[in-house]
């Protein structure tokens, strides 16, 4: 079960991109990014909010891909000119941690954000202290 977990919070991305607020448009990107980094999609699912009022920025979007490595989440408030991803892989049989900074990296590049907070987590490793 040892993997390895990325998350990247992104601020001051452009809300008129169509990766902000277009489904389709964020499905495409997602699906491209997790093929071109070599992971394998088994399914998939993205939903769009509504606006919180009539004439205001559109509704963000949730959308999950999952992987057969395990998952890629994505996030967008478009009113917030802000996205947060999350990119999981398990490393049972091969190191995919590669793969999953390339997908990471290739989301991240997309919506050009003014910046960007990274974490990095190793999950599942045994270690001689118990978890509390």
């Amino acid at each position: 079960m040892q993997g390895l977990h990325l998350t990247a919070d992104l601020h001051g991305c452009t809300a008129r991109r169509a990766e902000m607020s277009d489904v389709e448009a964020l499905r495409m990107r997602c699906l491209v990014a997790v093929h071109t980094a070599g992971l394998t999609p088994v399914g998939e699912l993205f939903h769009r909010f509504a606006a919180a009022a009539p004439g205001t920025s559109p509704g963000g979007i949730t959308g999950v891909v999952l992987l057969a490595e395990s998952h890629l989440a994505v996030h967008t408030w478009p009113e917030l000119d802000a996205v947060t991803l999350d990119v999981y892989v398990c490393n049972f049989g091969v190191d995919n941690s590669a793969r999953a900074q390339a997908l990471l990296d290739a989301l991240v590049a997309a919506f050009a954000p003014a910046s960007v907070e990274r974490h990095r987590l190793l999950r599942g490793a045994r270690s001689a202290v118990a978890p509390t």
